[in-house]
C-alpha cells in the first residue's frame, strides 16, 4: 500500500517527473530517489517542513554527506540534490534558490581507477553459466569489455555490421575521441559472438548488437551495459564490491602493460587523447612509463579471446 504522507507523495511526483519528463533510466531514478529520500529524512529538521528549509539546512546536509562520500561521489549527490531543490522551488514547495550549491572540485588523477585483478576477471566470466539467452548476452558483453577494453557506451553502440566476419575484425566508434578503431578479433571471440547471435539475441530488425532480453525489445543502452556488470558482479559472489564496469577496462590496460605493450599504444587502444590520461588509468609515474612507450604488437589484441 502506498504511503500518503506529504513527503511520500512528493517523492512519487518527482519520480514521475524524472521518468516521464526527463526520461531518466531506472538506474538513474534509483540513485536520485536515494538522495532525495535521504535528504527528506536527515536534511529536513523533524519539526519543520520542506517549505521552511533554509540554505543553512541544505549546507548542513551536504557537510554530512561529505563525511560519508569521497569528493567524486559527493558530486553526484549534489547534482541529485540540486535537481530536486530546483524542481521544488519552481513549484513553490520549497524556497527558491536552494539549488545553488557549490560543487566539490575533483582534480584529474586524484582518484585513480581500480583495475580488477586478471584472475578475478576470469572468475567473473566463468561465473556466467551460459545456459540461456541472457547468459550468452551478458557473457559476450563482459568478454568484450575485459579482452578489448571497450567502454560501456562503446559496447552499447555496437551494431550488427560492426563485426566483419570475413576479416575477423570489430569496428568500434570510440565515444570520447569520435575516432574509429578496427580491432582484430581472436577466433574464440568470433565464435562467441556467433553463438550469442544464435542463442542469445532476440529476433529483431533493430541494427544494434546487444538488445534487452525482455519486451519491449530495445537497444540495451549505456546504462543497461553498466547494469549487466553490476548484476553479474553481485550474482558471482566474488569479493569485488566497489568495482565498477570500468574495472574491466582498467584490467585490460594493466594486462597489456605487464605484457610489455607501450603506454602510447595502450592509450590509442583506449581512445585517450594524451599520455597523461593513460597514466591515470595505469596508476603509474609518467616519466617511468615513457621509458616503455613502445608500439603495440598485433598479437596483443588478437589473442584477447583466449581465456587460458
Amino acid at each position: 500500500m502506498e504511503q500518503s504522507d506529504p513527503a511520500s507523495q512528493l517523492c512519487r511526483r518527482y519520480h514521475r517527473y524524472l521518468a516521464e519528463v526527463r526520461g531518466l533510466s531506472q538506474h538513474s531514478l534509483h540513485y536520485h530517489g536515494q538522495t532525495v529520500a535521504d535528504f527528506l529524512s536527515r536534511g529536513v529538521p523533524a519539526d519543520r517542513c520542506l517549505s521552511t528549509v533554509t540554505a543553512a539546512d541544505v549546507e548542513a546536509f551536504v557537510q554530512l554527506k561529505s563525511k560519508e562520500n569521497n569528493r567524486q561521489s559527493l558530486q553526484h549527490v549534489i547534482a541529485h540534490l540540486r535537481a530536486f531543490l530546483r524542481y521544488c522551488g519552481d513549484r513553490g514547495e520549497a524556497p527558491g534558490g536552494l539549488h545553488v550549491i557549490d560543487m566539490p572540485r575533483v582534480y584529474r588523477g586524484e582518484l585513480p581507477p581500480r583495475a580488477m585483478d586478471w584472475a578475478m576477471v576470469r572468475r567473473l566470466l566463468a561465473s556466467i553459466r551460459r545456459r540461456g539467452p541472457r547468459d550468452w548476452r551478458d557473457y559476450a558483453i563482459l568478454h568484450l569489455m575485459a579482452y578489448y577494453g571497450l567502454r560501456p557506451s562503446e559496447v552499447a553502440a555496437l551494431r550488427l555490421d560492426s563485426v566483419d566476419w570475413e576479416a575477423g575484425t570489430l569496428r568500434v566508434e570510440q565515444s570520447k575521441t569520435r575516432s574509429i578503431l578496427v580491432l582484430p578479433l581472436a577466433g574464440r571471440t568470433v565464435r562467441l559472438l556467433r553463438r550469442y547471435l544464435q542463442a542469445g539475441r532476440p529476433n529483431s530488425d533493430l541494427p544494434y548488437l546487444f538488445l534487452r532480453s525482455r519486451s519491449p525489445i530495445q537497444p540495451l543502452g549505456h546504462t543497461g551495459i553498466i547494469e549487466v556488470f553490476t548484476y553479474r558482479a553481485q550474482k558471482s559472489g566474488l569479493a569485488i564490491g566497489g568495482m565498477s564496469s570500468y574495472s574491466l577496462r582498467h584490467a585490460f590496460a594493466m594486462r597489456l602493460l605487464r605484457r610489455g605493450v607501450g603506454v602510447k599504444a595502450i592509450g590509442d587502444l583506449l581512445g585517450h587523447r594524451s599520455l597523461e590520461a593513460t597514466c591515470v588509468y595505469l596508476r603509474a609515474d609518467i616519466d617511468m612509463l615513457r621509458k616503455v612507450a613502445l608500439p603495440v604488437p598485433g598479437i596483443m589484441v588478437a589473442e584477447g579471446g583466449d581465456h587460458a
